[in-house]
């Protein structure tokens, strides 16, 4: 597949030396994102705490796709750094500050700091559905069955 364009644009105060989204390798689904806190100092979250972080980035994200925020898998095993809404989506129509929720799940203090890689972004398409009420349902194998009902494995 072919690259898409996704346009950034620095925030006000933003500092403009943090690098942008960034794929560490060529195989990588995420571009890693940046802290970019404007007064340049760190934030140190509480164990069971959380705090938005800011990215100093606002995008333009081409309609048809999402950009979906991932935790970092090295900071959630070693550090217990996860992100609250997981993934978290950014819609193609939102034009504000991007802000990663981080939540600290640890019994330790974590330490953002300034520039530090603190999550992953993807980008994504997204088909939207049309909502069509019926009286029933098509029967399947699993029925009704919820949480758990497809057994042991």
């Amino acid at each position: 597949m072919d690259s898409v364009a996704l346009k950034l644009m620095r925030v006000a105060g933003s500092d403009a030396s943090i690098p942008l989204p960034a794929y560490e390798t060529p195989g990588a689904a995420g571009a890693d994102m940046r802290a970019n806190f404007p007064d340049g100092r760190a934030v140190v979250i509480a164990p069971g705490a959380r705090a938005l972080i800011p990215t100093g980035l606002a995008m333009a994200i081409p309609h048809g796709f999402e950009v979906q925020v991932r935790p970092r898998s090295g900071l959630a095993l070693k550090h217990g750094i996860a992100l609250v809404n997981s993934p978290g989506t950014i819609d193609s129509d939102y034009r504000g500050e991007v802000g990663v929720i981080v939540l600290n799940t640890s019994d330790a203090a974590f330490e953002v700091t300034h520039g530090m890689r603190i999550a992953q972004m993807v980008l994504a398409p997204v088909v939207q559905a049309s909502f069509v009420e019926v009286d029933g349902l098509e029967d399947t194998d699993r029925g009704t069955g919820g949480f758990g009902s497809t057994g042991r494995g």
